[in-house]
């Protein structure tokens, strides 16, 4: 049946049909009004409580994953922590065998120095010369009364000159004594010098010990904090592990631009040597030999910093032993070494196809071949040096690369709780948006059929009165057969 037909199966009036049938859903929509109610209902409770339940399902993954990211990060922010104690303690050995090994020798230089000082200035003392003999008689002589006597006065006299020249003699020993002292003293001055740069020398290793002591315990404070999982330990690394992420992934970005230079320098002479017009699906077999020369440079640089112990991507590497890890450095050393030059001569011929198909150019369009212009060697020789240096410059990129790697799991980590939680979030609004829509498609569902459901209101709102009105009554009817009996 078409709805033309269904339209006019009341009545010729397609607006008395419209309204018959509206009459006839609005009265089977009332009869079917509680399991309607029902419905609606159940159907929104099913989905308020299958959104809280996979939300909870989220937030139970969410909070696995916030425990894993702990213990990795915690992981991590550990074996940092002891790397750098490691290193702190090997300066610190180092320290102490270079300037501390030879300390007894110090100490018995300086017991000599020390001794030869004390008895260079016990020999330096002043002692005072001995009163001569002949005071006692110059004391004799003074108190012979003065009577005038010539023989008198002639021993007098000759007793002044005696006087007189011992007196000289004496200054004349003091003086030498004073300066035997002078001398002594002065012998002292380089052992002392010496004594106090040995001191100073002493003093100075002593404060570089003293200065990795105080980074050592700040170090162990950290790495203390660390072992204890406190929340400040995990805010300072998350920070950290933020820090490192973008700055490593900015260095990677940078040598990646470095790659691409390098490509461009190798490309084009790498289509003469493997034949620029062989394809491996629809990239040039040059393009591919440019690039896996590049990435066995990248791998080369890895692998020397990894025996060289600077990265430790590769724990097989690191824990090889010292003789074979040499050799690796060696061979990984003399591979890139050999690659760079290799780089250096195609840049080098670079520079000459791109001259000859340039005047290949020139002599197919008739016009006439530029000779070359002086001073061309500059832009070879620079492309050179940049063929040789760039393979160096990318085997560091495996320090960033490190970083990266070990705080992107972290970074990693962040991001799916994130992602957890939103979602989590999103299945309890759509839940609560379920039950509330719910509600309102009763209201909706309810003013669909107002009319009917507004004549049953004014029904039952009749009913109690006129049920009140009987009871009143029936009350009143009793009392008066009950008067009546008594009377």
């Amino acid at each position: 049946m078409t709805y033309s037909k269904m339209l006019y199966l009341w009545s010729e009036n397609p607006g008395l049909s419209i309204f018959i049938w509206a009459i006839t859903a609005v009265a089977i929509l009332y009869a079917a009004r509680r399991q309607a109610h029902e419905l609606i209902l159940s159907v929104g409770r099913l989905v308020h409580k299958s959104m809280r339940l996979a939300a909870r399902s989220f937030i139970l993954a969410e909070k696995r994953l916030s425990a894993r990211n702990k213990e990795v990060l915690l992981a991590a922010g550990e074996e940092s922590a002891e790397r750098i104690i490691e290193r702190e303690f090997q300066r610190i050995n180092s320290t102490v065998a270079r300037d501390l090994s030879g300390y007894p020798t110090l100490q018995l230089e300086l017991r000599g120095q020390i001794k030869m000082i004390d008895n260079d200035y016990s020999a330096s003392a002043d002692v005072p010369p001995d009163p001569p003999g002949w005071t006692k008689a110059v004391e004799a002589v003074a108190n012979i009364p003065a009577s005038g006597d010539t023989m008198v006065a002639n021993l007098l006299g000759v007793i002044n000159k005696s006087v007189n020249k011992q007196h000289s003699e004496a200054m004349d020993d003091y003086r030498k004594a004073n300066g035997q002292r002078h001398s002594l003293l002065k012998k002292m001055l380089p052992y002392w010098r010496k004594m106090s740069n040995t001191l100073d020398e002493v003093d100075k290793t002593m404060a570089g010990l003293l200065e990795r002591s105080k980074v050592i315990d700040s170090k162990m404070e950290e790495y203390s904090q660390i072992r204890k999982g406190t929340d400040k330990a995990i805010r300072t690394l998350s920070s950290s592990s933020l820090t490192q992420f973008f700055v490593a992934g900015f260095v990677v970005l940078i040598a990646m631009g470095g790659a691409v230079i390098n490509f461009n320098l190798i490309a084009l002479p790498m289509s003469e040597m493997v034949g620029g017009g062989s394809y491996v699906g629809p990239f040039k077999m040059s393009n591919i030999a440019a690039m896996v020369i590049i990435l066995v440079e990248v791998a080369m640089g890895l692998f020397l910093l990894e025996s060289l112990r600077i990265t430790k991507l590769f724990p097989v590497i690191g824990a090889l032993d010292d003789r074979m890890r040499t050799k690796m450095i060696w061979i990984t050393f003399s591979i890139l070494f050999i690659l760079a030059s290799i780089e250096s001569s195609l840049a080098f011929m670079r520079d000459i196809i791109a001259a000859d198909m340039q005047a290949l150019r020139q002599s197919l369009s008739g016009s006439e071949v530029a000779a070359g212009a002086s001073g061309n060697w500059i832009p070879t020789a620079g492309q050179m040096v940049m063929g040789f240096i760039l393979p160096f410059a990318l085997a560091f990129v495996a320090i960033p690369l490190e970083s990266f790697v070990h705080s992107s799991r972290t970074v990693l980590g962040l991001v799916l709780v994130g992602i957890l939680r939103g979602f989590s979030f999103l299945l309890r609004f759509v839940g609560n948006i379920a039950k509330s829509t719910g509600g309102i498609l009763l209201k909706v569902y309810d003013l669909l059929v107002f009319a009917p459901l507004w004549i049953e209101h004014m029904i039952t709102k009749n009913k109690p009165e006129k049920e009140n009105q009987a009871i009143l009554k029936n009350k009143s009817n009793a009392n008066n057969i009950e008067g009546g009996k008594v009377a």
